[in-house]
Order: structure tokens, then sequence, then C-alpha cells
């Protein structure tokens, strides 16, 4: 279930409440009562970089020819 932001129209105090993302957003907190409403947030994830290859996790060959014997050879 996401977090969503919330923050409190009188104070300015902000919250963080799980709902499911079907739900309407709240237009009030739901201990207190007191006005809110749902503010936009930064994204948990953020990919940086020229971007994610299957090179990328895998140790470089320090030669041409070790890449190639894991192969279960044809001698």
């Amino acid at each position: 279930m996401p977090t969503y932001v919330y923050k409190n129209i009188e104070t300015g105090e902000l919250y963080e409440i799980k709902q499911s993302m079907r739900d309407e957003p709240l237009t009030q907190h739901p201990e207190t009562g007191a006005p809110i409403k749902r503010v936009l947030s930064t994204p948990g994830i953020a990919f940086r970089g020229s971007g994610f290859y299957v090179t990328d996790s895998r140790p470089k060959a320090a030669s041409g020819g070790e890449a190639s014997s894991a192969g279960g050879g044809g001698e």
C-alpha cells in the first residue's frame, strides 16, 4: 500500500498516511479531524547515470579468452 504525504492546512504540519491507490484523497486527518490536503512529494527512487545494462553488474574481463572458457567446452 502506498504512502501519501498530507499537509495540515491550518498548521502546515506534514503527515505520511498509508492508503490504497483506489481511495479518494483525505480531507480530514483520521485521528484529529484537522483539515488536510494531499501534497506532491519526490519519488523514493532516482535513476542516475548512463543506464542499467547487463554488463553493469559483471566484472570486466582482463583479456579476450576468459569470458568464453566457462561454457563446458567441446574438446
